[in-house]
């Protein structure tokens, strides 16, 4: 339990710093960029999911495994995705809109998702809207509003606290990481084999390519879209697949 407090504090904390920075052309980068924003839902939300089911007939995975790696492909982009733009030398703007877009596109996306795979591999998988919604509203879009209302509230404030509220943030969620880890381990090192591991890279390197091709001629935005189609929302993620 308290792990888990642990990791949503950090992810607060990190969105409301997202906040304290964040500006009305961040949040509209995609709104104003069409194309890019088709290309980057297809690369996510198309394109990975279908690799995602693909990889599920091709190798033989543990059934736990497979419906995570599904719903890894689902999912939309983690609220650290902006940090790990920055330190890539991937486009900023790019990152945070992209990372507010997609999460509230999964809003309605993530619930039909579910549905359809549920028919595909004939299962009953389910997900109401309004899970997806409150997590997507709780992790994501108030901490981040929070921050945003602050900064114009008080602007001068805000750059005083944005770096150091970045620094708790990253600590916190390092320990967390840690912790998660520690104790998870012995479960996903017994997970590792049957193609497992196979499966967890390919989706990682085909999402970095695939990225890559759908981000368009400029670099920063290559870079943007490769980071965000193979990393994906842990907790939205677990959430599908539990």
């Amino acid at each position: 339990m308290i792990l888990g407090l642990a990791l949503k504090a950090s992810i607060i904390l990190t969105l409301f710093g997202f906040g304290l920075r964040a500006t009305r052309e961040d949040l509209l980068y995609l709104r104003r960029r069409p194309r890019l924003l088709i290309r980057s839902f297809a690369a996510m939300f198309v394109v990975m999911p279908l690799f995602a089911i693909m990889m599920t007939r091709l190798v033989s995975l543990n059934r736990a495994v497979m419906i995570a790696l599904i719903a890894l492909s689902i999912s939309p982009v983690p609220p650290i995705l902006p940090n790990k733009v920055n330190k890539s030398g991937g486009l900023a703007p790019y990152g945070l809109g992209l990372m507010v877009t997609a999460a509230t596109f999964s809003i309605g996306f993530v619930p039909l998702a579910v549905y359809l795979i549920g028919k595909y591999f004939n299962r009953p998988f389910a997900m109401g809207l309004g899970t997806v919604a409150e997590l997507i509203v709780l992790s994501v879009l108030i901490p981040l509003s929070a921050g945003i209302l602050f900064r114009k509230v008080a602007s001068t404030a805000a750059e005083r606290i944005a770096g150091p509220l970045a620094r708790i943030a990253g600590v916190v969620l390092l320990i967390g990481v840690l912790c998660l880890f520690a104790f998870t381990l012995p479960k996903t090192w017994a997970l590792m084999g049957n193609g497992t591991l196979i499966a967890l890279i390919a989706f990682a390197i085909v999402g970095l390519a695939v990225g890559h091709l759908f981000g368009g001629p400029g670099l920063e935005e290559r870079i943007t879209l490769a980071l965000s189609t193979a990393s994906r929302h842990p907790a939205l993620a677990l959430a599908i697949a539990g």
